[in-house]
């Protein structure tokens, strides 16, 4: 590949953003997998065998990503908050997150220095994605629809290997599929053709995902912006087998992570370093050049900035119609598992989930005695309430050595290790659900942001007094915008036609001689929008 430099203060930044995900890839070892555009990724960049989400389902991860700060430390925790009530009517009613005022996604601070900022177009963080998070975010959002030559943080989210797409009636549109009989399944599921069949179209997808990569990084080239352009690719937590996604196990939590950045990593190399997906935005600030805000949890792992991390952490509660609440932590060889409700069986009752064939495999058989070995490992009961796996010896996590006694100092090693992190960032899994969300939105009423209000700053007003209907101002005139909601991001535009840019308000606006409209609203993260205001003034020369 040939790279055609291109000089920018900032690097562009490219993240492609696969579902329901374990490292099954070449790259990674995997002799079935066909994923070449992946592959060659990581051979021209770093690989991270030692990538972990915090939560084994998409919300909730995603939550921590977009923020940088863990689910359960601002309320993200459950899966969905946009649920239906079908079933549990004693549920909350569907709700929007309410982080605390500060939280922000972290794309605001990249759009604040100057960054075009698009996505492409899966959200899915718990809470309405605020209109301020991104330049653009539909499903023609790309980084070539920007103006100039700005820098970009462009997200790409191709939606092909979600747990769905193991169901019979989602048959890949594959030439060659794969044989079923060359995969390797997990001792914990049942050897069937069933099942088989189910992994076969996994790969099927995550072929289908890998030529969607190669086109995105095609583009790329076409437009001369590899060199500068810095590209992750991960995934939003583990595959959708049963006890792989939705669980704090490594097949629900561990994810590829490749990172290519020209001049920067060696090509085809490897990092052993633990990286929690928390980690990603204040990475990709770090790398901009912005100075991390104080309340992000996550940490860098790449650039100046960079910290090692001594462990991982991962959570599960609410997801669907059912309540748990599991925490783990996890260093480079062992990890540890508390279940809060250990008299609760594994397999609560989850409809969606039950619609995987490996799941109904698991079923079919434990009712007829059949499962043998590994395979009851998800029958269980009761749950211990810790489990301990030695990840090196006993990767698929069947042999629990919590009550070993030769582990002793390596248990509470990680138990302190988990307490501390609770302690340090909070957990709003102590918090009813019904109860966090009565003080979120009062009598079931989602919160409304305020409008904000337009602020002339002149010879004659300075800054004392709100803009009247039509305002004539000297020029040089300056309008300050104000919104009484904390925490609400301000947005604006100039433009009249209903597909106009929002800007980010950062600073006070100057303007020059003219007549002028300036539209704005406002929004929090969890609040409705503001009302839209506008005001049309007239700056005059002074003279």
């Amino acid at each position: 590949m040939s790279f055609r430099k291109q000089e920018l203060d900032q690097p562009n930044i490219l993240w492609i953003s696969l579902e329901d995900t374990s490292p099954r890839f070449g790259c990674y070892g995997d002799r079935i997998a066909r994923t070449p555009n992946i592959d060659r990724l990581a051979a021209e960049g770093r690989r991270y065998p030692n990538a972990f989400s915090t939560a084994g389902v998409c919300a909730p991860s995603r939550s921590a990503i977009i923020t940088g700060m863990y689910q359960t430390s601002i309320g993200t925790h459950h899966m969905r908050t946009a649920h239906t009530n079908q079933h549990t009517p004693e549920m909350p009613t569907p709700y929007s997150a309410v982080p605390p005022p500060h939280v922000k996604t972290f794309t605001e601070y990249l759009r604040a220095t100057g960054y075009y900022c698009t996505n492409n177009q899966k959200t899915d963080y718990q809470f309405i994605s605020p209109f301020t998070a991104w330049d653009e975010c539909n499903n023609q959002a790309h980084w070539r629809n920007r103006s100039g030559g700005s820098p970009f943080f462009s997200v790409f989210n191709p939606t092909v290997t979600h747990e769905s797409g193991m169901w019979p009636n989602n048959r890949p549109p594959v030439d060659d599929p794969t044989d079923p009989d060359q995969v390797t399944l997990p001792p914990y599921l049942p050897d069937t053709p069933k099942t088989r069949q189910a992994l076969a179209r996994h790969y099927d997808n995550l072929t289908l995902a890998d030529q969607r990569v190669g086109q995105i990084l095609g583009e790329l080239e076409e437009d001369g912006l590899v060199e500068n352009t810095i590209v992750f690719l991960w995934s939003d937590h583990g595959e959708g087998l049963p006890r792989g996604k939705r669980w704090t196990y490594d097949a629900g939590i561990r994810i590829p992570l490749i990172v290519r950045w020209p001049g920067e990593l060696t090509a085809d190399s490897v990092s052993e370093n633990l990286i929690s997906l928390v980690d990603l935005g204040p990475t990709v600030l770090s790398l901009s050049g912005i100075d991390l805000p104080s309340h992000l949890q996550g940490q860098p792992f790449l650039g100046s900035e960079a910290t090692e991390r001594e462990y991982v952490f991962a959570t599960r509660d609410r997801y669907d119609e059912s309540y748990d609440m599991v925490r783990a932590t996890r260093d480079k060889r062992y990890k540890y598992i508390r279940n809060f409700y250990p008299e609760k069986p594994y397999l609560l009752w989850i409809p969606y989930r039950n619609r995987h064939p490996a799941m109904q495999e698991m079923w079919r058989l434990h009712a007829e005695d059949k499962l043998e070995g590994s395979e009851n490992v998800m029958f269980q009961h009761p749950r211990p309430v810790e489990e301990l796996y030695d990840l090196e010896n006993d990767p698929y996590e069947i042999d629990n050595l919590a009550k070993n006694t030769e582990y002793r100092s390596t248990l509470e090693r990680l138990r302190k290790a988990l307490d501390d992190w609770r302690a340090e960032f909070g957990d709003m899994g102590e918090i009813p659900e019904e109860q966090m969300v009565r003080q979120w939105w009062p009598n079931g009423v989602q919160p409304q942001t305020a409008a904000p209000i337009f602020i002339p700053i002149s010879n004659s007003n300075l800054g004392m007094n709100t803009a009247s209907e039509d305002e004539t101002l000297t020029s040089p005139a300056i309008i300050q915008l104000h919104c009484a909601t904390q925490g609400a991001s301000i947005a604006y535009t100039t433009e009249a036609n209903q597909q106009a840019r929002w800007r980010l308000y950062t600073k006070p606006l100057r303007f020059q001689e003219g007549t002028k409209t300036l539209r704005t609203k406002a929004v929090r993260i969890g609040y409705k929008e503001s009302e839209e205001r506008s005001l049309t003034f007239t700056v005059n020369n002074p003279d």
